[in-house]
């Protein structure tokens, strides 16, 4: 039994109901006894009647047969929103962690009827949003440039960093302000910095064009992105692999441009521009449609949306990468947004604070 400290958003559980809900979604479907077996305290079998009872009435759980014979199953859909300690969960290797580890066609479903943000987290997000208005109404043109460039350069380096790039902030600077290239670093991580540079720059000058998101349009940052990189700018035609997780995303190129086009159908009927761009970090790295560079692209693309509703975009200057990553890594394996969620609305408070 996975021995983690979980917390549900929506519903008030004991420690015993958070210990049934795993034992069923590791052992699946499992029967009464089995379930009982494995609590790491005795508990009468009506008492754990009543709990199955309170699990299936609020949507964790599913009752299949009747009688003694009951075997139960997890409602996918719940481990969506339950929020997890990220490192209870990792320490677990890879191979001994139960995930969904195909793509999950049933996911775009499951998210329209998905409340992300609660109420509380809209009103704040929209509370840093009049904030970041308040101050682009005051500042001068020449102050906005000069923070524009600033969280180019932050949000330039950030992102390469959590791709493995090795540039620190300061030689990112130089790069990218006077284009001096930091000695004893390859190339390839120059020009990585550089192409979030074009890619900002070409988002910054185009934001009208973000107002609705295509296909085309995530293609377009993609390719400013892997420029000069080796990389190809097209969809992707075999299997990727992703390291530290046994998910594997769709390798068929009809699969993945039809899932990017429901992607942008669904941001686009989408009323709150959180909404919108949580969807598009997520969902775009989770498809991870081309061979490389998706989670850049993802960045940026989300980036783009705030920015072309007035929002204050992004810079993740303050989180660690390994944050990062097993934020993203539990979203693929189930299909969980609730810490990439926090690590969302930390980041753009951060920003609305520290830019402009």
């Amino acid at each position: 039994m996975i021995g983690f400290n979980y917390l549900y958003d929506r519903i008030d559980m004991t420690d015993r109901q958070r210990a049934i809900f795993w034992i069923i979604w590791e052992s699946e479907p499992v029967g009464i006894s089995a379930i009982a077996t494995k609590l790491p305290r005795q508990v009468s079998i009506p008492t754990l009647n009543r709990d199955l009872a309170k699990l299936k009435e609020t949507g964790f759980i599913q009752a299949h047969g009747r009688g003694p014979g009951t075997k139960y199953t997890i409602v996918k859909k719940a481990l969506m929103s339950i929020q997890v300690d990220l490192q209870q969960y990792f320490k677990a290797d890879p191979d001994n962690r139960k995930i969904v580890d195909k793509f999950n066609h049933e996911l775009f479903a499951a998210l329209r009827e998905t409340v992300l943000f609660t109420d509380i987290e809209l009103d704040t997000l929209h509370r840093l949003t009049e904030e970041h208005k308040a101050k682009l109404n005051t500042i001068s043109e020449a102050n906005y440039k000069r923070e524009f460039e600033r969280l180019m350069i932050e949000l330039s380096w950030k992102s390469s960093q959590i791709e493995g790039n090795t540039y620190d902030l300061l030689d990112t600077e130089l790069l990218l302000r006077y284009n001096i290239f930091a000695p004893g670093h390859s190339n390839e991580e120059a020009i990585m910095l550089l192409n979030h540079k074009k890619a900002i720059e070409y988002i910054r000058s185009n934001l009208s064009d973000y107002e609705q998101l295509s296909l085309g349009k995530i293609i377009d940052i993609h390719t400013l992105l892997v420029e000069g990189l080796g990389i190809s700018k097209t969809l992707r035609t075999r299997l990727v692999r992703i390291t530290g997780t046994k998910y594997a995303p769709p390798d068929n190129t009809f699969v993945i441009e039809e899932a990017l086009n429901e992607l942008c159908s669904m941001i686009n009927a989408m009323p709150d521009t959180f909404n919108k761009a949580l969807l598009a970090l997520l969902l775009i790295s989770y498809i991870q449609p081309f061979e490389d560079g998706n989670k850049r692209t993802a960045r940026l693309t989300a980036n783009a949306i705030l920015m072309a509703n007035k929002h204050c975009p992004l810079s993740y200057r303050s989180i660690s990468p390994a944050e990062y990553h097993k934020s993203i890594l539990l979203f693929y394996e189930l299909n969980n947004f609730t810490a990439f969620k926090k690590l969302f609305i930390s980041q753009y408070q951060f920003a609305v604070e520290n830019y402009f």
